[in-house]
């Protein structure tokens, strides 16, 4: 239903954004900007560079009109932007209030017009006739906006510590699956241990370096290539595994147990630094010829060949299939190179360390997602006036 069609929560009013801001654009061009600059340049991405000059000083939103279409930003103070930059200033409304509700109906209205699902770029004629419900009380935008904020804030905070944990995982991941612990627990090192040379670095002299062939079993021939439209007639319970993650599922399987995947081709050998390259598998499933199927061995655990390839540069040992796209065969699989010590408490033990931390950043994670879906309740009832704020009004004009 259109906002114009809705029954207006009392003490609220419809109104066009046209009449509540002002509008400017940028006047510069993308390449008049400089990463070193002292200003900021808003130039219709996610995120800003950097100027030697600015244009504006004042408190605004800008939007961007092509580009990453419809991506809103506060700020205040002096900055430059990019000529297809929107500039809202002069505001008849609470900036915080209007920012929030910008970055919820923005993209929804931009779309309810177009034909496809994306938008190319924005008229200034669609923003100035953008029509929505608010609170005439500047109070109510005010403490609206300041709960949005919290959550937000909130947001912003889980958000730091998942990338702190990222970091702590990504060195502690490469000490221990190099380095190793020992027999006190503490990550060695060649000030303290003893280490020697491998084809791939210094490794402790506990280690052994051998090719992948020795230490795992290949199940390929269990895999199960199966086009699309076969897959639309056998739909069921099983996850259909393809190069780099579950792509369907079906109703057989071929693989029962614990095994780890290794995509056979695609361009996500290029993103190992961040994009897991393995995939661990426990239960019932099928995969694609597109992945190869691994099984560690009583010297080599099948938890180990995952960790230790699940961020790891391979593409030396890939074929060429074209711009970006790579191919892992069979050879070239068995010759990869893995680092094992000889002792598999150690194995376990460096595993189970790497678990606590997953553990960890998958809590996190989780809240993340919770603070996000809290906050699409908040904006869908708060900016709608679903759900209303008198009471907390009430209670600050009362202090």
């Amino acid at each position: 239903m259109k906002e114009n069609q809705m029954k207006i929560p009392e003490g609220w009013k419809l109104d066009k954004l046209g009449g509540l801001v002002s509008f400017a654009t940028g006047s510069r061009d993308v390449n008049e900007g400089n990463p070193n600059g002292e200003y900021p340049f808003f130039t219709c991405s996610k995120k800003y560079t950097y100027s030697d000059n600015y244009s504006f000083d004042e408190e605004a939103l800008l939007i961007a009109g092509n580009g990453d279409v419809g991506t809103v930003h506060y700020y205040k103070g002096k900055f430059e932007a990019y000529q297809r930059t929107y500039v809202l200033r002069d505001f008849k409304i609470d900036v915080n209030y209007l920012y929030h509700l910008l970055k919820s109906k923005l993209i929804p209205y931009l779309l309810s017009g177009q034909s496809g699902t994306t938008i190319q770029f924005i008229k200034i004629g669609q923003l100035y006739d953008f029509q929505f419900v608010l609170p005439k009380s500047p109070i109510e935008q005010r403490q609206i906006a300041t709960i949005l904020s919290k959550v937000d804030e909130a947001i912003i905070q889980t958000e730091q510590l998942i990338s702190k944990y990222q970091r702590i995982k990504t060195g502690l991941m490469q000490d221990l699956l190099t380095k190793g612990i020992d027999k006190d627990g503490n990550i060695r090192s060649e000030e303290t241990h003893e280490f020697k040379n491998s084809p791939i670095g210094r490794i402790p002299v506990e280690w052994d370096c051998l090719n992948l062939s020795s230490v795992m079993e290949l199940h390929n021939n269990k895999r199960l290539p199966l086009s699309a439209k076969v897959r639309e007639n056998i739909s069921g319970d099983y996850p259909y595994y393809g190069a780099t993650g579950i792509i369907d599922k079906i109703n057989e399987y071929r693989l029962d147990g614990e095994f780890v995947l290794i995509g056979e081709d695609g361009d996500h050998y290029l993103k190992w630094t961040f994009q897991e390259q393995t995939i661990l598998v426990n239960g019932k499933f099928n995969v694609s010829n597109h992945a190869h199927v691994l099984k560690g061995t009583d010297g080599c655990s099948t938890k180990w060949i995952h960790y230790f390839f699940n961020h790891r540069d391979i593409t030396f040992y890939l074929t060429r299939q074209g711009a970006g796209r790579f191919k892992l065969n069979k050879a070239s699989l068995q010759s990869l190179p893995i680092l094992v010590p000889k002792n598999q408490k150690e194995q376990e033990l460096i595993i189970d360390k790497i678990q606590k931390i997953n553990f960890y950043k998958s809590i996190i994670e989780a809240k993340r997602l919770k603070l996000n879906s809290i906050k699409t309740g908040l904006m869908q009832d708060l900016l709608s006036g679903k759900v209303r704020v008198n009471h907390l009004i009430k209670e600050s004009e009362s202090v």
